[in-house]
């Protein structure tokens, strides 16, 4: 039987001045899951993962990891956890190695054992050559994989990323997708905050979307997205010649190499392509010309609001 990784049940956070940030969330996590939680800012995520991280005391309900009850017993629940909050929070002028031995000691890790585990957490983060560097002078994207190597030290079955990739050039960010995937397929579980819905469509298995500190929807990424009744998509043809009939599809022909065309949920992408094959026309690629998380993301909050 699964084990719950995490268990939120009730749980409303109430700020001096009456600001209700939640308003009884229910949320559970299964061990080995890669869950996104989406939501605008002031939606509720980040006070969320206050409280799981014993940063933000919660005003009502119960919230446990791995069976272990964070008011009850916030350190052995803490020793399980590993942390990569938005903003910055290590010291500037230490080397690299440094910061990250120096978590490892936190959680009971002594210096010749930390040192063992940092070289392949570095190398895997492109971090190595850098171990000696003071992390003053990283770049923005090196800082934030030094977040996640400090996190991940002491070995932790549950890695909250809040933004992992904000400020993260494109490339650099596929390749710590890479690695989350494979850390996650190791056996970590990851809860995931982001403002970029592609990462949860790439990334995740499980989503929920908060507004206003309530949850209005959580299921599995691929339902959601196949509940969307079509999706728009950018091809790059090559072989027209002459008028276009693509009797079954909904479409527009940019110019005589693009095309965009609407795919129906009872249609497929290879019924399109077979069809655009009976006129000779080869796809030389083939792009959603939206996101489909975006989109569904849109119409959730629209329907909240009726």
């Amino acid at each position: 039987m699964t084990k719950k990784a995490i268990e939120i049940i009730g749980l409303k956070k109430t700020y001096k001045g009456g600001t209700q940030a939640l308003k009884k969330v229910d949320l559970i996590i299964e061990e080995g899951d890669f869950f996104a939680l989406l939501g605008a800012n002031g939606a509720g995520k980040t006070t969320i993962i206050g409280i799981l991280t014993g940063i933000v005391l919660k005003t009502e309900g119960h919230v446990k990891i791995f069976d272990i009850d964070i008011e009850k017993d916030h350190n052995e629940a803490k020793k399980l956890v590993g942390v990569v909050p938005q903003e910055f929070n290590f010291n500037i002028f230490e080397k690299v190695q440094d910061i990250v031995i120096q978590q490892a000691g936190y959680f009971g890790i002594s210096r010749k054992e930390a040192k063992k585990k940092l070289e392949p957490i570095l190398k895997i983060l492109d971090l190595w050559e850098k171990r000696d560097t003071q992390a003053m002078k990283l770049s923005g994207g090196m800082k934030r994989r030094l977040m996640i190597a400090r996190a991940l030290i002491h070995g932790p079955k549950l890695l909250i990323l809040d933004e992992p990739t904000a400020g993260v050039d494109v490339e650099l960010r596929h390749s710590m997708w890479n690695y989350l995937r494979k850390i996650n397929q190791e056996g970590t579980t990851i809860l995931l905050t982001t403002h970029y819905i592609e990462e949860a469509e790439a990334l995740c298995k499980n989503v929920a979307i908060i507004k206003s500190g309530k949850i209005i929807k959580c299921a599995p990424v691929r339902e959601l997205t196949q509940s969307l009744d079509s999706q728009s998509y950018t091809i790059e043809i090559s072989g027209l010649n002459g008028n276009l009939e693509l009797k079954e599809f909904e479409y527009s022909l940019i110019d005589s190499e693009t095309l965009e065309v609407v795919v129906k949920k009872h249609q497929s992408i290879n019924e399109l392509i077979k069809a655009l094959d009976t006129l000779n026309i080869t796809v030389n690629d083939l792009t959603p010309k939206e996101n489909k998380l975006e989109r569904l993301f849109l119409n959730l909050v629209t329907e909240s609001k009726n």
